[in-house]
């Protein structure tokens, strides 16, 4: 057996054994983690219309188990066993017994200072809603009349905790409007995922709104300040994030770059990639795609198995014409608009269609995603130029040997992902 069989068969073997511990990277672990904070300048301070799906609140403040083995139940919920797990739902009389008491928990935690100072917050509104059926929330306008409608779970006192969020209205005094400020959070329920929480903050300062995103708890200071440059920054980082934290974007153009034969052949593909994705970022995002629950698993085993056929392409090889530079230009359009509806889904959860400068932070998304791409190609190509050098046979089995690695990890994704779709017909 040729050195170059054993180095392909052994990194298919161990892309085998280690696949089941790869967690195929979601594109929609934020439907649940998202927080929204729209920031409101008057002329003593800043008023902060809180969206925080309650889960962050309450998750941490559970007691030690009683004789029935359950924990003593955190604040404004109540417990039980559900199919032999300790299930939370709200507790409604409790919170009507301190309707504030949910926002004095989020205004603890959460850390507004100007010019170096913090100042103590004031509870001024709470209330609750279940999740699918809360009022909107994507303007300072319409997060102030879901202030003012109130709570509307009353009436219903089954309701999971995780399916409520929650709506605070906080009032910060400086004796001014502070030109900037500093916005951070010291929350750490606990919950999983929670590293990958989406903050949004619309600040409503002098001019145009002005739209911040970051990633986490916030246990860094996000500095606020009216600088739409600051603004754009901050989406443009999230998109770098998204494609280099997301393992099946990583691997496709990982495929895409092996696959190419020379810097003309890999500018086609990259820029077929980048069309495809452009087009169905918008469209996706404006809600142009179907809206049933299966579109979202059929599209992640889209996106699977054209990190399959990528990796089969880049293994073949093939002609360096211009005719098969231009058919492969079709094709990794075709691949980039699933991966692009990947993206929309993302973006879609922290901005809505109706957010300020709704073009501005989308296009600076794409330009992030974009510069996160050519990060992958930055690092892929010398390496791939490296081995060309050294031969074609070195060449040739690095290139297979990451095409199935690629191909392997991917077959497993295209496997879960499909068995979630079925489930959803």
């Amino acid at each position: 057996m040729s050195n170059r069989i054993r180095t392909v068969l052994l990194v298919w073997i161990s892309a085998c054994l280690i696949v089941s511990a790869v967690a195929s990277q979601a594109h929609f672990l934020l439907n649940l983690n998202v927080r929204v904070f729209h920031v409101e300048h008057t002329s003593d301070g800043l008023r902060i219309f809180l969206r925080i799906p309650m889960p962050y609140l309450v998750a941490d403040k559970t007691g030690e188990p009683g004789e029935d083995g359950l924990p003593s139940a955190a604040p404004f919920t109540t417990n039980a066993f559900e199919d032999g797990r300790v299930v939370h739902f709200v507790d409604p009389a409790a919170i009507a017994t301190d309707p504030l008491g949910l926002g004095r928990i989020a205004e603890t935690s959460t850390v507004v200072k100007a010019e170096g100072t913090r100042v103590p917050g004031a509870v001024e509104s709470v209330s609750i809603h279940r999740m699918g059926n809360e009022p909107g929330f994507a303007t300072l306008n319409e997060a102030k009349q879901a202030v003012s409608t109130g709570s509307t779970l009353q009436n219903d006192p089954l309701v999971y905790v995780g399916d409520a969020v929650v709506d605070i209205t906080l009032f910060y005094e400086f004796g001014h409007s502070p030109a900037s400020y500093a916005l951070s959070s010291l929350l750490d329920p606990g919950l999983p995922d929670q590293d990958m929480t989406a903050n949004l903050i619309l600040d409503y300062g002098p001019g145009d709104p002005l739209v911040f995103r970051t990633r986490g708890l916030m246990n860094d200071p996000v500095e606020v300040s009216h600088s739409r440059l600051a603004g754009i920054a901050t989406f443009v980082w999230e998109g770098v994030r998204h494609i280099l934290e997301g393992i099946d974007h990583v691997l496709f153009v990982v495929c895409l770059v092996i696959g190419a034969h020379g810097l003309h052949a890999l500018l086609w593909r990259v820029t077929g990639f980048t069309v495809g994705h452009s087009v169905t970022l918008s469209l996706g995002f404006f809600g142009y795609v179907p809206s049933g629950a299966w579109f979202v698993p059929f599209v992640e085993t889209g996106i699977a198995l054209s990190i399959i056929y990528a990796a089969f392409l880049a293994i073949i090889g093939g002609s360096t014409g211009a005719s098969s530079n231009r058919k492969i230009f079709i094709v990794t359009v075709l691949m980039g608009l699933l991966h692009g509806l990947g993206f929309s889904f993302v973006l879609h959860e922290i901005l809505q269609v109706t957010s300020p400068n709704i073009w501005q932070s989308l296009l600076a998304f794409n330009v992030g995603v974009e510069v996160g791409q050519l990060a992958i190609v930055l690092v892929t190509w010398p390496i791939m130029t490296y081995f060309t050098r050294l031969g074609p046979t070195p060449e040739m089995s690095l290139r297979v040997s990451l095409a199935l690695g690629c191909a392997a990890i991917s077959s497993w994704w295209t496997f879960e992902r499909g068995r979630t779709f079925l489930e959803m017909l």
